[in-house]
Formats: structure tokens, C-alpha cells, sequence
């Protein structure tokens, strides 16, 4: 007699576990176990009105081979231009003027601020409140940034927190330090993506008149404030050349910035300790924070994804939560979400890796 047994696969049985106060995450990262973790709502952070930042255990990978690659030559093309155009920009600094260094700098951190601040933190995660002339401030610095408008960069952000390191991750670090960095800006999307996506709940996106404005005229203000403001500025105040002001506060500021990004994406999912989350992939990377402003604390941040400072170590090496304490002293910003020491005490026992003990 013959006897069949239906075995149910990991996803399933990941599935099967699941109830409001147990969660099963599944170990990608070489493991072959799964993990039991309580989980409670200040783990979640669900006092925001939003959970799509958080990891979806019931996901799963569709079977059999994965969709054939297709390359997106025009964005390979002006990804390589680009990039060129810095390695000149870095052999022009020598000749160009203080005031134009010090500019680039300046153009750095607005632009950035309009990501790790704008983009990410307040409209990817709702970690604190902005008043309007704060948003419209964020949002000219995310225009300046160039990575997409804040609609979508939220967006691909949410679906990166929410099926992290699956195939309906925008920037998967499991396919690779280089296709996490920028190969997934040089292909088409996995479907996954997009079908994953567009579920996503975004009402609040499209209910903020800010996000929607610059998703209307998003190319006119890359144009604007991305390429000609940056460059316009040292050229029409203080005659530096035209060349030195495009090649450096323009061309390699933007190149500067997108690496520093990406950064988040590669080196913090794959070098570092986890002393929060063993089992998920992204590390603390202290090199990721200091050119990030603050966003390399990434095994803290993908644990607890609500709380404003992406770190429990308020403004250490992290420019951008000082940033947002500033706003808040000056009323233009509020309601800043954090994680009680005794949660992140009580999760770094239960969940890390161990190296919390040794500092």
C-alpha cells in the first residue's frame, strides 16, 4: 500500500503560524529554520495608521524560473555618462573656488535632506508631522535629489520594507551588492514589483497637495532645481566658470548623493552587525551612516521602521534627526515617533545577534 503525504512547504507553514501575537520569519540569509518572535504594537508602530512598512510574512515567491532580464539601455547609458562626468568633476576641484566647494556642500545636504528627511522618513514611514513650509522645503530638495518624485520613491520604500529581499522588492540585496546599488534602476522592474505595489495603500500620498504638486511637475523642477539652480548660482554670483559649475555642485554633488543612497540599499543589507534582528538582512553600518546623514543604523530601522531617528542613539552621526529636532524647536515639525529603551532592550535580548554587549 502505498501512503502520500503532502508536505507543506516553509511559505505555508510560515503562514499556518501566523496569529496577532506570534510571527514567523523565515531565514533567508543561509538559515533553514524559522524563528518565532512576539510582536506587539509598539514593535509595529500601528498608532500611525499605516502598517505597509511592515514586513508581510504571508508573501511568497512564485515557483519556477524567474523572469528574463531586460535592460533599460537608456538609463545604462546616462548612469555611465553620469558617473563619468563626476570622475571630471572630482580632477576640477583643485581649480575651482572656495565659495563653489563650500556651495556643493550646501547643494549636498539640502539635497539629501529632501531624501533621508522628505522622502523617506516623513512620507515613506509618517515617523514625525511637517507643517507646510517644511514640506514644500523637503520637497524642493527631493526635486534637487533626482531620484524619483516623492510619490514613488515612498512607494518602491514601502514595498521595500514590506516584501524585503523577495522578489517584490524594488532593490532585493539577494540578487547582489550591484544590482541593490544600482542594477535595479538598469532593468525593468520583477513583476512582483508592480503587482505588489500597487496594492499598497497610499492615500495619505495622494492626500498630501505637497507630494502631488511635485508629482505634477516633477521634470520641470529636476530641470530646475537639480541641473540649473546648482550650476546658475556659483556662474551668476562669484564668476566661477561654467565648467566648475556644472561639473561640481551639479554633476558631482548628484552622482555624490545618489551613491550615498544607494549605499542604504547594498552595504547596510549586506556588512555589519545585527544586534536587533539576526534573522533579517539589513546591518548597522556606520560608514553608510556618516555619508547618509544618519541612515546606516539599518538592522535598527528595518526593526522598528516607525521611529523618526532611525536609530536609538539620537544625533550620533545622524545629521538628519538633528535636522528634525530643529524643525520641531522652530514649530515646523511635531509628533516625532520613538521606541521606548525598554522595547529595544527587550527586542535586542529576544531577536539580536549579541554584539549589543559588547558595545
Amino acid at each position: 500500500m502505498l501512503f502520500v503525504f503532502n508536505v507543506p512547504s516553509q511559505c505555508q507553514l510560515s503562514k499556518d503560524l501566523l496569529s496577532p501575537t506570534v510571527t514567523a520569519r523565515v531565514m533567508r540569509n543561509g538559515g533553514a529554520g524559522m524563528e518565532k518572535a512576539l510582536s506587539n504594537q509598539e514593535d509595529l508602530g500601528g498608532d500611525r495608521g499605516m502598517t505597509d512598512d511592515i514586513f508581510d510574512e504571508s508573501y511568497c515567491e512564485k515557483e519556477g524560473p524567474k523572469p528574463a532580464k531586460r535592460y533599460v539601455w537608456r538609463n545604462i547609458i546616462l548612469m555611465s555618462l553620469l558617473h563619468l562626468g563626476s570622475l571630471y568633476g572630482l580632477w576640477l576641484i583643485p581649480a575651482a573656488k572656495p565659495a563653489t566647494l563650500a556651495w556643493g556642500s550646501l547643494c549636498f545636504l539640502m539635497s539629501a535632506l529632501g531624501i533621508t528627511a522628505g522622502a523617506h522618513r516623513l512620507w515613506s514611514h509618517r515617523s514625525y508631522k511637517a507643517g507646510l513650509p517644511l514640506r514644500i522645503f523637503l520637497a524642493i530638495g527631493n526635486s534637487m535629489a533626482f531620484q524619483n518624485d516623492i510619490y514613488e520613491w515612498a512607494r518602491d520604500h514601502r514595498a521595500h520594507h514590506k516584501f524585503s529581499e523577495t522578489d517584490a522588492d524594488p532593490h532585493n540585496a539577494t540578487r547582489g551588492f550591484f544590482f541593490s546599488h544600482v542594477g535595479w534602476l538598469l532593468v525593468r522592474k520583477h513583476p512582483d514589483v508592480i503587482e505588489k505595489g500597487q496594492k499598497l495603500d497610499l492615500a495619505d500620498l495622494k492626500a498630501d497637495k505637497v507630494v502631488m504638486f511635485q508629482r505634477r511637475f516633477y521634470k520641470l523642477s529636476v530641470v530646475a532645481m537639480c541641473f540649473l539652480f546648482p550650476t546658475l548660482v556659483p556662474w551668476c554670483f562669484w564668476g566661477e566658470s561654467l565648467r566648475n559649475s556644472f561639473f561640481l555642485p551639479t554633476i558631482l554633488r548628484y552622482v555624490v548623493v545618489l551613491n550615498a543612497t544607494w549605499l542604504v540599499n547594498s552595504a547596510a543589507h549586506m556588512f555589519g552587525n545585527r544586534p536587533y534582528d539576526r534573522n533579517i538582512s539589513p546591518r548597522e553600518n556606520r560608514l553608510v551612516t556618516f555619508g547618509a546623514l544618519g541612515e546606516g543604523f539599518h538592522n535598527y530601522h528595518h526593526t522598528f521602521p516607525y521611529d523618526y531617528s532611525t536609530s536609538e542613539f539620537g544625533w550620533h552621526y545622524n545629521f538628519t534627526t538633528a535636522f528634525i529636532d530643529l524643525m520641531c524647536l522652530l514649530g515646523l515639525a511635531s509628533d516625532r515617533k520613538t521606541v521606548s529603551k525598554e522595547t529595544i532592550l527587550a527586542r535586542k535580548i529576544r531577536t539580536g545577534d549579541g554584539s549589543h554587549k559588547s558595545g
